[in-house]
């Protein structure tokens, strides 16, 4: 892979000395769903597909990006200051820029430019993190060729606030983190209000994980992601006149069911329920995994699932049939869907010899019901991002 991106590299921008590869991955989260803006716990991993990045410094200050993933839109160039402000001509580059834009916030002085080709294979649309992804490439390679010294927490955050602040996306820590953060064979126990974290072994005895992409396109991901996080501080500021509380996180199921009388709105209340009990059973559930009680953490990823669709309603009829199917596939340990919701992707814990059979016949049930075609991949747990 890298041998063939560096002959793209040559070929886009006629150089091929002082080119520097770096990777960052994709990521699924295994419990823990919109809990992140609100206080709780997640568990997600690195994937071991991402984003593939080379760079090389040029002697001026000129800024040149490349995708292969979007060869029509060709070389975006600009100069080192055009970095600062988002211009939507530029795209997806947008993303790196923002990335830039915090190493001068941290005044770091960029003096010189460079020239920057990505490639990712991780499905487009699908809720594993591309954009996120992008931002850590481009983090630990600006970290590298300008040799600062910031902890890999701080790259986190920095590639965050790109995405926030920058590109104006609201995403919680999650992605970034378990991108940048990311262990080959563990998943990441993280309190998403104060960044604390352990690692857990991810270790399935006889069985895999398997992604499944709906293949819809999530138009309404983003209004309604908005939507769940307005609803939930609503529901705190209520819960917050009689309850000390910073956020959601802080609550038991049993404290917030002495509690939801404060929250007068029948919506909002289902919000907040989600967020609670979310929050619990992704504490539960890794516990659950390290004691090897792996049939004890698949019944979570299902009931997460459920509280998803009835309490959050972030579901909608293609997760929920991907659902639904794998769960009456016999080797079927636990199945949910990860990421945002209203499309993207569901992860299941599958028996390595029913793998196969789950593959053909969720996929046949899926298409006969939906008219999509999902596709499938076997997923294996990778590092964070680094230079290759």
């Amino acid at each position: 892979m890298k041998k063939q991106l560096l002959e793209e590299f040559t070929n886009i921008f006629k150089k091929a000395e002082g080119v520097r590869a770096f990777f960052a991955p994709g990521r699924v989260n295994l419990i823990g769903e919109h809990t992140d803006y609100n206080g709780g716990h997640v568990f997600p991993c690195a994937l071991t597909f991402g984003t593939y990045a080379l760079i090389s410094k040029r002697n001026d200050r000129k800024v040149q990006f490349y995708s292969t993933n979007f060869p029509d839109i060709g070389v975006i160039s600009l100069s080192l200051d055009d970095t600062l402000t988002l211009n939507k001509e530029h795209d997806w580059a947008n993303y790196p820029k923002g990335v830039i834009n915090e190493f001068f916030k941290k005044g770091i002085k960029l003096e010189q430019g460079f020239d920057m080709l990505f490639y990712g294979n991780i499905p487009n649309g699908a809720g594993l993190s591309s954009s996120a992804s992008v931002e850590l490439a481009t983090a630990v390679a600006l970290q590298a060729i300008y040799e600062t010294d910031f902890s890999r927490v701080e790259l986190v955050k920095m590639s965050q606030r790109a995405e926030n602040e920058f590109v104006g996306v609201s995403c919680g820590i999650m992605d970034q983190f378990a991108i940048g953060m990311g262990q080959e064979n563990q998943a990441i126990l993280l309190n998403c209000q104060t960044l604390d974290y352990q690692y857990s072994p991810v270790v399935l005895q006889d069985a895999s994980l398997v992604i499944a992409n709906t293949n819809k396109r999530r138009a309404l991901a983003d209004s309604k992601y908005n939507e769940r996080r307005s609803e939930c501080e609503r529901a705190l500021k209520e819960l917050q006149t009689e309850v000390s509380i910073e956020s959601l996180g802080d609550l038991t199921p049993e404290q917030f069911e002495g509690y939801r009388h404060l929250i007068p709105n029948e919506t909002d209340q289902k919000r907040a329920k989600h967020a609670v009990y979310e929050n619990a059973r992704t504490i539960l559930a890794v516990e659950k995994l390290n004691n090897g009680d792996i049939a004890g953490f698949g019944q979570l990823m299902c009931d997460s699932h459920a509280s998803l669709r009835d309490d959050y309603e972030v579901t909608g009829f293609e997760l929920d049939t991907l659902v639904e199917e794998a769960v009456n596939q016999e080797g079927v340990i636990g199945s949910r869907m990860t990421g945002a919701g209203f499309g993207g992707c569901t992860v299941s814990i599958v028996k390595n010899e029913h793998i196969e059979k789950f593959i053909e016949d969720v996929g046949k049930n899926y298409r006969d019901k939906t008219g999509l075609t999902a596709e499938f991949y076997v997923a294996n747990v990778g590092d964070g991002a680094k230079e290759i």
